[in-house]
């Protein structure tokens, strides 16, 4: 991916009463349709069209080709919300079809955008406020907009201190997305996602506390509490008829914690539960020898180790071989470009061959459009996962889900029986 171009110096903005940077992600919505009718030599001339536009509208941002169907804009704005002013013209300008060799095109466009103020801006946070606004636009059909609040250290250590009490009042709560076998069209497994209730707050996404976790040393606490949590809905969902294995996600410095790998090992000993702990490769590489000797641990213990966003860090192979898991995950970024990308279903592909060499099952992350996951079926990929099958939801939702029992139905269609699990979702 190219690198977005620079906003420009922040001591410029607020002298110019310019307060507020913006980074806004335009993406081609319809851009598998439009190859389809234009041929891909011709598509890829639609991003350089969109930019030109874009330009034209926003003369003073800042605007840049990121991919095939991806331009990034950065601009800088008095007010808050001027970025809904720009979606607003741009939704506008694109109205109005563009002529490719002598054939008219329209370009839908899905908008993601972050803000933050200018004088205390993370250019980091922004975009990835931005990337996650358009991965959920995507879904919603709408522009959607996330504001960066540069924390401060007593931002920080307040937080903390709420997330204390949050634990031991039972303030957390669980979120499961389940994982879908292809072949058998069967709920096998779901992931565990950690979201927190705050009393004023409401409900504050795991993006804008976990890293005040790990810096706190609070990780260890609230993954003991995850797991406490997980065991009692893995009980609830046994009685109820439904045989999951829960997954929860372990910080890479847990994996060097003896004091939590003894006390992990003691809550799932000490109960029947069938759990999985999901951990990134980058995680391993920190401290390689005690994070695969407590792994095995965890392993000897019944406990499914799964390799969490392959192929976003530095894959190692070397790693790879000597980590006792038994699930693969691809990464998302590799999954949602899979119908648009030249190289990524042969990153894909390769994965999944090698996954199985290795005699792990691989689960695709971020599996939101049918063609997608009829592009996994044929390469052989074991378990899906996204928007496409159901968004997390809390238990008692993921137990009415199971109880309709449409992932049990045969259909002679490979998507055919995937197109209940969203309907079913939608009327949820």
């Amino acid at each position: 991916m190219d690198k977005l171009a620079p906003f420009g110096g922040g001591t410029a903005a607020v002298a110019t009463g310019e307060p507020f940077r913006f980074q806004l992600l335009v993406e081609i919505a319809n851009f598998g349709d439009l190859r389809r009718q234009l041929g891909c030599q011709r598509a890829d001339l639609l991003a350089g069209l969109v930019s030109e536009r874009i330009g034209r509208v926003m003369p003073t941002a800042s605007v840049a080709i990121i991919g095939r169907t991806q331009i990034a804009c950065g601009f800088r704005g008095s007010r808050g919300d001027a970025m809904d002013g720009h979606i607003v013209a741009l939704d506008k300008a694109f109205e109005r079809p563009f002529t490719l060799d002598d054939q008219s095109v329209t370009i839908l466009l899905t908008f993601g955008g972050a803000s933050a103020p200018a004088a205390n801006v993370d250019e980091v946070a922004m975009v990835e406020q931005a990337e996650a606004a358009l991965a959920e636009a995507r879904t919603a059909y709408r522009a959607v907009t996330h504001a960066v609040v540069p924390r401060t250290a007593s931002d920080t250590l307040r937080l903390a201190r709420e997330l204390d009490q949050a634990i031991d009042r039972d303030e957390l709560v669980l979120h499961y997305q389940p994982k879908v076998h292809v072949r058998r069209q069967e709920i096998t497994s779901a992931e565990a996602l950690v979201r927190w209730r705050h009393p004023t707050r409401g409900l504050v996404m795991p993006n804008d506390f976990i890293p005040v976790a790990e810096e706190c040393h609070l990780i260890d606490r609230m993954t003991l509490w995850t797991i406490r949590r997980a065991i009692a809905d893995q009980r609830d969902l046994a009685a109820r008829g439904h045989d999951l294995r829960l997954f929860i996600n372990i910080a890479g410095q847990l994996l060097a914690d003896t004091a939590f790998v003894r006390e992990a090992c003691a809550l799932v000993g000490g109960s029947d539960a069938k759990l999985g702990f999901e951990i990134t490769e980058t995680s391993v590489i920190r401290d390689p020898a005690s994070a695969i000797a407590n792994l095995q641990i965890f392993a000897d213990f019944g406990i499914t180790i799964a390799i969490d966003d392959y192929g976003a860090g530095l894959s190692s192979l070397a790693y790879l071989k000597q980590l006792p898991a038994r699930e693969l995950k691809i990464d998302k970024l590799f999954v949602t470009q899979l119908t648009s990308s030249n190289r990524d279903p042969l990153i894909v592909r390769s994965t999944i061959d090698l996954a199985h060499a290795l005699e792990m099952e691989v689960v695709a992350e971020g599996v939101e459009t049918h063609a997608a996951l009829a592009l996994l079926t044929v390469m052989g990929c074991d378990m899906v996962q996204g928007f496409l099958i159901s968004r997390p939801v809390v238990l008692p939702s993921l137990i009415q889900y199971l109880d309709e029992g449409r992932h049990r139905v045969p259909a002679p269609d490979p998507l055919a029986g995937f197109g209940g699990f969203a309907a079913s979702r939608r009327q949820a």
